[in-house]
């Protein structure tokens, strides 16, 4: 992964991620440990409710999207510190065998001075494999200045 400062970024730049399959063991393992609504994981259930199947929660997509970001060397070879998320939205369910991907546009930018880092939004919207949004959200975070790492 290449290294990527507060500098490289102009505001309008997109990134597109590659792509991941959600599997139905990962979704019923994901709802087991951290969102144990029974829609998630049981199939009978899940039959019943709004989604009409298993459906992911959608913290996990939330983490998927996290993940496809990272791998995509948004925020460097260091890493990015999150500061914050707004405007979280999950547009649609995620089901098994769905394929996402993000597409990240860099919204705004602020130097913050002196400081060793500046803050970044970046305008993140998670797309499923007929290209519908399933998630959006503006995740804010601080990347490191270029004078900063040098020094």
């Amino acid at each position: 992964m290449r290294e990527r400062y507060f500098e490289d970024w102009f505001v309008g730049e997109r990134v597109e991620t590659h792509s991941i399959t959600v599997t139905r063991d990962k979704v019923v393992a994901f709802a087991h440990e951290y969102d144990p609504q029974p829609f998630h994981f049981d199939d009978a259930a899940a039959a019943r409710s709004f989604f009409g199947r298993i459906a992911a929660s959608g913290w996990q997509t939330a983490s998927y999207a996290m993940r496809l970001v990272v791998e995509s060397g948004v925020f460097g070879k260091d890493g990015g510190i999150g500061v914050g998320v707004d405007e979280l939205r999950w547009h649609k369910p995620v089901y098994p065998g769905d394929t996402l991907r993000v597409v990240c546009e860099c919204a705004s930018k602020r130097a913050q001075g002196d400081k060793p880092s500046g803050l970044v939004h970046f305008r993140n919207v998670t797309y499923n494999g007929a290209d519908e949004a399933v998630m959006s959200h503006v995740s804010i975070a601080l990347v490191a200045k270029r004078a900063a790492v040098r020094a």
